[in-house]
């Protein structure tokens, strides 16, 4: 593939990741008013997304494969110990917030059970890859090279794709009434 192919493909992407670091980057010029924790997010927010635009800028100018990579290598690693030490600071918060609470005198806020959206895009992850392996293994073992199994491509990663997106659905409606209930709790 040219670069100049992926370099379009890439800046498409980083455009439409706009939705992710424009927000951020309001969160890190709030400064203070937001805590550390949701500052540390936004940075890595901000690096991760600024990386795929260094790709673009790369795949432009540079001629081997290697630069770009390694530039875009590097964002992620960046951005993912960001957001670790992010994570890991937002549990030391909360643990502070608790104690807090408990020094005034009132039980801490109710803790709410695992986070269902994270779950969810797991499980939804997880289901784009696993169809794009059987669809890739489809197309693969086609018996006749001549013959192009499109339809039966696109069937099977459909069919697995809807598997995985009923177990998201089953999940987000199972936790739906514990998660109502937390939240009346924290109303009341």
């Amino acid at each position: 593939m040219p670069h100049a192919v992926a370099a379009l493909g890439a800046a498409a992407l980083t455009t439409a990741g706009s939705v992710w670091y424009v927000p951020a980057l309001a969160d890190l010029r709030a400064g203070a008013d937001r805590p550390e924790s949701r500052r540390i997010a936004a940075a890595a927010c901000v690096t991760g997304w600024a990386g795929a635009g260094a790709l673009a800028v790369l795949l432009l100018v540079a001629e081997a494969w290697w630069t770009p990579v390694a530039a875009a290598v590097a964002g992620a690693v960046v951005a993912t110990a960001l957001r670790l030490h992010a994570a890991a600071r937002r549990r030391r918060e909360a643990r502070e917030m608790a104690h807090h609470w408990t020094a005034l005198g009132h039980a801490p806020p109710p803790t709410a059970p695992p986070a269902s959206r994270t779950v969810v895009a797991a499980v939804l992850t997880l289901g784009l890859a696993t169809a794009v392996a059987v669809a890739t293994w489809t197309w693969q073992s086609a018996t006749d090279p001549t013959d192009h199994p499109g339809w039966a491509t696109a069937a099977a990663s459909a069919a697995v794709m809807g598997v995985f997106l009923t177990a998201a659905g089953v999940y987000a409606r199972a936790t739906r009434p514990a998660m109502a209930v937390v939240r009346a709790r924290r109303r009341g």
